[in-house]
């Protein structure tokens, strides 16, 4: 996305030196409370054993906010990932929604939380809780909740919709920008970049960029060497009949990869998410199988995934090592990437 706005006094660089901004996010990840709970891990016997089942908690679930928060310098006029030119001139009421939380995680950690008016299903974290939800039916939009709001600028992007719904948001005179949807490591600083431009706050956007950055990077800096187990991620649905496994470019692979783990969906060939086969995850051979909460619970959990055919016959369904994390945090691929991979690190690495 690139960005034209009014001038105005050239960025100025943060003053903190690249070393004590890493030392600054080492220690503020190792800090934070992350902790994966099993059935055995409080027994000092079981250590190195397998242990079962691990829960991926991050503690401190609620984004952290740059300070001071800026202030938009408008009007801006973007080029969004969709290739059309928006022009914002009013950041006072904003609207950030899309699949996965990420977009109305960018904005509160921009430090723009108190302007946001409305929020997606996913956007869970505390600070967003008591916001309106215009995703009734999770994944689609409703006009009239929308305006009901009075946005002034609407960021999304393509995971969430319906086109006419933004059709009718543009014709009511509402800027809609939308952002890029690529759920990678590498797309969590290029999104930041966009929301911040599309608000007027680009300097705030590199001030996060290279806080998030330092906090990944001290959390793969962080995995213990040793063995990579084989994880395997298993999106499910059970209740609509949705079974897929990851593999590369899933999103899984990335954070899988990040937390000192081998995706098994990659291992044997498979891309992005493909359906799942006894067949398929008996040859996977995982020595960990990754959730999502959620889905987890669809299915009837660990004992219902147990059941599930071929399962049972892999390495991790005979220890019965399942690691779910929350819907919201796993595949966010926001503000909060760095503490999620921590805390998947520690999961997948527990008790083995």
């Amino acid at each position: 996305m690139t960005a034209r706005r009014s001038p105005r006094p050239a960025a100025r660089r943060s003053p903190r030196p690249a070393a004590r901004h890493a030392r600054w996010a080492a220690g503020a990840l190792g800090t934070a409370l992350l902790a994966g709970s099993t059935a055995c891990a409080s027994d000092p016997a079981a250590a190195g054993t397998d242990c079962g089942p691990v829960t991926a908690v991050v503690a401190d679930a609620d984004v952290t906010p740059i300070e001071p928060a800026p202030t938009p310098a408008l009007p801006v006029t973007v080029t969004d990932a969709a290739g059309h030119q928006v022009t914002v001139t009013d950041a006072s009421r904003i609207l950030a929604v899309n699949l996965y939380g990420s977009i109305a995680e960018i904005v509160f950690s921009l430090g723009l939380g108190d302007r946001v008016v409305g929020r997606d299903t996913s956007t869970d974290f505390p600070a967003a809780a008591d916001l309106p939800v215009v995703t009734p039916g999770g994944h689609d939009l409703s006009t009239e909740a929308i305006l009901a709001l009075d946005p002034t600028v609407v960021l999304l992007d393509d995971s969430i919709g319906p086109p006419e719904v933004l059709d009718q948001l543009r014709t009511a005179g509402i800027p809609v920008v939308r952002v890029g949807d690529e759920q990678s490591l590498a797309g969590v600083p290029v999104h930041i970049r966009e929301v911040a431009a599309a608000l007027g706050v680009p300097d705030a956007g590199e001030q996060l960029v290279a806080r998030v950055d330092g906090e990944i990077a001290a959390a793969r800096d962080g995995v213990a060497d040793g063995p990579r187990p084989r994880v395997a991620f298993l999106y499910l649905r059970g209740t609509a009949g949705v079974y897929l496994m990851g593999g590369k470019g899933a999103g899984s692979d990335a954070m899988i990869s990040a937390a000192g783990g081998e995706d098994a969906g990659t291992a044997i060939g498979l891309e992005r998410f493909r359906p799942l086969t006894s067949e398929g995850l008996i040859n996977a051979a995982p020595d960990v199988i990754l959730v999502m909460t959620n889905g987890l619970e669809s299915v009837g959990g660990v004992d219902g995934l147990v059941a599930m055919p071929g399962v049972a016959q892999t390495p991790a369904g005979q220890q019965r090592r399942v690691v779910d994390m929350a819907d919201t945090v796993l595949l966010n691929f926001g503000t909060r990437t760095g503490v999620a991979i921590q805390a998947l690190a520690r999961a997948i690495h527990e008790c083995r």
